[in-house]
């Protein structure tokens, strides 16, 4: 799903409202960072909820989170 997609699937007729429908738009975002970036689905919705949905800003943070030492 591209960004366009998924803005359009969560903003499509005032549905953002709606928890259900914000809580899977956040999975299909967290799933497609855990795919390119290789952080945890738990970091992934952490970054969402901390950044937001801005694509460029998650990956380029995921993958600051990656490289910090555990």
């Amino acid at each position: 799903m591209n960004m366009q997609a998924f803005r359009s699937f969560v903003c499509m007729n005032g549905e953002h409202d709606k928890p259900g429908l914000h809580e899977g738009a956040i999975e299909v975002l967290a799933d497609r960072l855990v795919r390119e970036a290789g952080v945890t689905k738990e970091q992934a919705r952490e970054l969402i909820k901390l950044i937001g949905t801005d694509w460029n800003s998650l990956v380029r943070e995921a993958y600051f989170l990656k490289k910090l030492p555990r």
